[in-house]
């Protein structure tokens, strides 16, 4: 949809839907923009809550495509909650909403914030202002959820000892988690890696991985053959053992860089419905990449 086209669709939507004013009894209507979101705001306030996500994990944020139906998905909601900064560039386009948007990314400490990424048309591209992955650290689940149990608590006072218990039921889980991760990852301390996309600065900075060089570079954009010689080279020099890649990597990239740069492969999810499981299913990729010890 064309963007104009998209924000009036969309004004529309929102100016149709009266403020929601939701009895003790009702669900609040939650929507996020990503499915960790959707977990992570379910994980706060249980069966309180109706939560939708408008992008499944699968998708690719960066360029979803928002239908008609997922517009009216915002209909009626209390409550957004969004990845922020520019991870999702439809979003930035739309009217500003009726409701309260918690932005989780003001929640937490960025990564990148620093690093230039404008094009040569000096148009800003993704992760302009600070890498947007952010919730791929499980330690950023803490803020987050502490954004989202400061809105919930403001729509429901009355409710906010309930929303307080169940982030801290999920937080104690989430911390024996991670003292299992690292436990699983503690063999590849230290490992130099590269990445395809630049997604997983937060993922390595927790669990003690060195990235070498991401293969793109700018998000989404393939390297010149100029820029693959000059990764083959990092890549040696520096014994980088691991190539991390995105589900949406172009596979004859990764084929290429695993085969002249002489580094495993290994295929990670940057999203899943479940944020946990999302930690567990890639510590497991991650540590079977090697092999047994």
């Amino acid at each position: 949809m064309h963007a104009r086209a998209f924000a009036l669709a969309l004004a529309a939507v929102i100016a149709a839907a009266p403020a929601p004013r939701a009895s003790s009894q009702d669900k609040i209507r939650v929507v996020t923009t990503s499915a960790d979101l959707k977990s992570l705001v379910e994980a706060v306030g249980g069966d309180r809550l109706e939560v939708e996500s408008l992008t499944a994990p699968e998708q690719d944020p960066h360029t979803v495509e928002i239908k008609p139906t997922q517009l009216a998905r915002l209909r009626g909601a209390a409550l957004i909650v969004r990845i922020g900064l520019d991870h999702e560039p439809w979003f930035a386009r739309l009217p500003v909403p009726r409701v309260p948007v918690v932005d989780a990314s003001r929640s937490v400490r960025l990564l990148q914030t620093q690093t230039p990424r404008l094009r040569a048309e000096r148009q800003a591209h993704v992760h302009a202002f600070g890498n947007t992955h952010y919730w791929l650290d499980p330690h950023n689940a803490r803020p987050i959820t502490q954004a989202v149990l400061a809105a919930l608590t403001a729509l429901r006072p009355d409710e906010a000892a309930a929303f307080e218990a169940n982030r801290n039921a999920f937080l104690s889980r989430l911390d024996a988690r991670i003292s299992a991760w690292e436990q699983a990852l503690k063999r590849l301390y230290g490992a130099r890696i590269v990445v395809v996309h630049d997604s997983w600065a937060y993922f390595a900075e927790r669990f003690g991985l060195q990235i070498v060089a991401a293969a793109e570079p700018h998000p989404g954009i393939s390297p010149s053959p100029a820029e693959l010689a000059a990764l083959f080279k990092r890549m040696r020099d520096s014994n980088v053992r691991i190539l991390i890649a995105d589900p949406h990597a172009n596979p004859a990239l990764v084929q290429q860089i695993k085969e002249r740069g002489g580094a495993r492969s290994v295929t990670l999810l940057p999203s899943a419905p479940d944020y946990v499981a999302l930690f567990e299913e890639n510590v497991r990729r991650l540590s079977a990449s090697l092999g047994p010890d």
